[in-house]
């Protein structure tokens, strides 16, 4: 029997074709890399090349940013789909970045995401009689998220506003007293604007002026209370004079924006980008702080019967 020429020494009958990984795919398998700053990847889908600048969760997902070279910062899915130097990888977090999530999650164990420290477990307080009226569905949600675990600590119920043009008037059917207290917080309270003008008027309500407690942020509406990094803006776009606020929001982010179920799905997703008080600007910050502590020091500890 003839030994074929193209055999190696030693070797009868050559390389069996069928031998090794034969099904992978021409440019290898993809390996496992961490997603190290600095390191240059590519997607594969969209074809977009930069460096990695970030690794973080946002909206339940491990998400890897990449700048490319004119600067823009794009988020991109961590995991399978990327090219280094051609080959291809799966992006996985660093060891580092991992070391520090687990650090920041025992951290957080013992603090609410208001930052404040966890009280322990204890049966649910009866509510007091003061309370915290916010302006619509949104801004409620987004105060349970953050203070939440505080306000039930304290027993403060949080009620919603549809609006502020009759705000004065709810200030009298309220009726708050030393011991039932009033604290509001008004969206876009800038000096010179509608709400700036009702606001004015309701802390002039007698006899109550004293256990009133009126402030705002000066956001168009509460998402803008949200960092607009957590959603990969460097900030809120202005959207021009006709155009529904949050419509066109939706519209610069590339999200569906249509109808109001659309808007109800877009603020769902902000929502969940925040985590902590962190993620929040301080104009809302430290407003909503400050009602917290209104209704809940001195004599406002009463409870409903």
């Amino acid at each position: 029997m003839n030994v074929r020429r193209n055999a190696p020494a030693g070797d009868r009958y050559g390389r069996d074709v069928l031998g090794g990984d034969w099904k992978a795919p021409r440019g290898g398998r993809a390996t496992p890399i961490e997603a190290d700053t600095g390191l240059v990847v590519e997607d594969v889908e969209t074809g977009w090349c930069g460096a990695v600048v970030a690794v973080e969760k946002a909206g339940g997902m491990q998400v890897v940013h990449l700048e490319d070279r004119r600067g823009r910062v794009k988020g991109f899915p961590l995991g399978p789909g990327f090219l280094v130097d051609g080959r291809p990888v799966v992006l996985t977090a660093p060891a580092a970045r991992r070391k520090a999530d687990l650090a920041a999650a025992r951290k957080a164990s013992s603090r609410t995401a208001s930052g404040s420290v966890a009280a322990p477990r204890t049966p649910a307080r009866v509510a007091r009689a003061s309370r915290l009226f916010v302006e619509g569905r949104h801004d409620a949600e987004l105060v349970e998220k953050v203070w939440g675990d505080d306000l039930r600590v304290e027993g403060v119920v949080v009620e919603m506003l549809d609006g502020v043009d009759d705000l004065a008037a709810l200030i009298r059917d309220f009726a708050p007293t030393p011991t039932r207290r009033m604290g509001v917080l008004v969206d876009h309270l800038v000096p010179g604007t509608k709400e700036w003008r009702i606001v004015e008027e309701a802390r002039r309500v007698r006899p109550y002026a004293d256990d009133v407690c009126i402030v705002g942020h000066p956001y168009v509406d509460v998402w803008q209370s949200v960092r607009p990094e957590r959603l990969g803006l460097e900030a809120w776009p202005v959207i021009e004079r006709g155009t529904s606020w949050k419509h066109g929001i939706l519209a610069h982010l590339g999200w569906p924006h249509r109808t109001q179920a659309d808007v109800a799905q877009g603020w769902k997703r902000i929502l969940g980008t925040v985590r902590t008080y962190a993620d929040l600007q301080p104009e809302l910050l430290g407003r909503v702080e400050e009602l917290i502590d209104f209704v809940t020091v001195g004599g406002a500890g009463g409870s409903d019967a």
